[in-house]
C-alpha cells in the first residue's frame, strides 16, 4: 500500500458540499462526494413513503421542494418533498438509473438505451436521444452541456437541444456518473481505466490503471479520486499526474465494491458486497473502522454533519445511522425491503428508494 508523501499531503482539500436545500445529481454535486450539508435530526422518523408500481434503484434527486425518482415500473415520478404527494409521473421506460436536474429541466436514462430531457414542472418531454445499450448512471454537466455514459461503452456529450458534441468510446460499459471537476471529466468502466478527459472537447489527458473493472462512480476532492472496484477494492488516485496512490482491500472475505464511496476532508466511506462499510484514511488508504451489516451494499452511502446514512440489500431492508468518526450505530430502521438504491439528501432528511418500489422521506415527524 502506498503513502502519499507529505508535500502531497498539503493539497488535500475539504470536499465543497452541496446547497442544503438540494440534492440535483447522484452524489449531491458535481464531484460526486455524497456529502451533505443538511441539518438532520439525531433520530430518524418515517415522514413519508411514496410508492412507486416496482423496485428504485437510482438514487432520488430533490431540487425546489420536489423529489424526482425513477422506478422499474416504467415512469419518472415527481413527488412533493413536504407532503409526499405526486406531483406528476411520466411513462418513459424501466429506469435504473438516477435523475438529474439543472434548472427547469429533469434528465433521465432507462435500461433501452433512451436518455430523456423534461420540463420539470410538468414532465413533459422536450427531447430523446438514444443510445445503443441500457443507460444505469445519472448525468453531470460541463456548463451547459450534459455528460453521461452508457452500456455501448462511450461517454456522450450532449448540447442543450439533445444533439452530440462529442463522444469518447471506452473498451467496455460505463457504469459510473461522469465527474467534472472545471474543464476535466472523468469516466471509469469494465475497461478497468479511469480516464481523465478534457469536458470541452472529449480528448483524453491521461488514464490509470485500476486494476480492476469499475461499477462505481468516482468520487474527487482535491487532486485526488476514489473509485471502488469489482476487483474487491477501493482505490486512491491522483489525477492530476494519473498515478494511483493507494489500494485498499479488505483483510478477509474480499468482495467487490459496487457502491460509490463518499469522500470527507479526512475519511472515504465505501460500502461493500461483502456486507460491510468501510472507513479509510484519505492519505494512506488504511482502515480506520468498518461496520459489519445484514446484506449486501450496493446503494452508496453519503455523510451528514458527523454520521454516515445507507442501506443494505438484507431482506428486511436496513437503514443505518453511523458515527462518522467511530462507526459506531446510532439507529437502525427496517424498511419494507432490501435498500438497493442510493441515498439523497434534503434539507432537513434523507430520501431512498427500495426493492418494493417505496420512496422514504426520513426526518423529523
Amino acid at each position: 500500500m502506498t503513502r502519499l508523501r507529505s508535500a502531497t499531503l498539503a493539497v488535500l482539500l475539504v470536499v465543497p458540499a452541496v446547497a442544503s436545500a438540494d440534492w440535483p445529481l447522484f452524489r449531491g454535486d458535481a464531484l460526486m462526494s455524497g456529502v451533505g450539508l443538511a441539518k438532520l435530526p439525531d433520530q430518524l422518523d418515517e415522514r413519508w413513503i411514496y410508492k412507486t408500481g416496482d423496485a428504485v434503484e437510482g438514487a432520488p434527486a430533490i431540487a425546489g421542494g420536489v423529489v424526482y425518482v425513477g422506478s422499474f415500473d416504467k415512469h419518472l415520478h415527481a413527488i412533493d418533498l413536504a407532503t409526499g404527494k405526486l406531483k406528476w409521473k411520466t411513462k418513459l421506460g424501466p429506469i435504473k438509473a438516477s435523475p438529474s436536474v439543472k434548472g427547469d429541466r429533469v434528465y433521465v436514462g432507462n435500461i433501452d438505451g433512451k436518455f430523456y430531457c423534461l420540463a420539470a414542472v410538468d414532465g413533459k418531454i422536450l427531447w430523446t436521444f438514444e443510445t445503443e445499450a441500457e443507460i444505469t448512471s445519472g448525468c453531470n454537466f460541463h456548463g451547459d452541456n450534459i455528460l453521461i455514459g452508457s452500456h455501448d461503452s462511450t461517454l456522450y456529450c450532449l448540447d442543450p437541444a439533445g444533439k452530440k458534441r462529442w463522444d469518447v468510446k471506452t473498451d467496455g460499459p460505463v457504469n459510473g456518473s461522469p465527474v467534472v471537476v472545471g474543464d476535466t471529466t472523468f469516466v471509469a468502466g469494465c475497461d478497468s481505466v479511469l480516464h481523465v478527459l478534457d469536458a470541452r472537447t472529449g480528448k483524453e489527458l491521461g488514464s490509470v490503471d485500476l486494476g480492476g473493472q469499475a461499477a462505481a462512480t468516482a468520487a474527487i476532492s482535491g487532486d485526488f479520486a476514489y473509485v471502488g472496484t469489482m476487483a474487491n477494492q477501493v482505490v486512491g488516485v491522483e489525477w492530476r499526474t494519473q498515478k494511483k496512490v493507494w489500494a485498499f482491500e479488505a483483510m478477509a472475505r474480499q468482495q467487490p465494491f459496487y457502491a460509490s464511496a463518499a469522500v470527507t476532508d479526512a475519511l472515504v466511506i465505501a460500502g461493500s458486497r461483502d456486507q460491510k462499510v468501510y472507513a479509510l484514511d484519505r492519505a494512506t488508504g488504511k482502515q480506520v473502522w468498518s461496520f459489519l451489516t445484514e446484506g449486501n451494499i450496493d446503494g452508496s452511502p453519503v455523510v451528514v454533519g458527523n454520521r454516515v446514512y445507507f442501506g443494505c440489500m438484507g431482506k428486511d431492508g436496513n437503514f443505518y445511522v453511523l458515527d462518522l468518526k467511530t462507526g459506531k450505530k446510532l439507529q437502525e430502521l427496517n424498511l419494507d425491503s432490501a435498500v438497493v438504491g442510493s441515498v439523497a439528501v434534503g434539507p432537513d432528511c434523507v430520501l431512498v428508494g427500495t426493492d418494493k418500489g417505496s420512496v422514504y422521506c426520513l426526518g423529523a415527524k
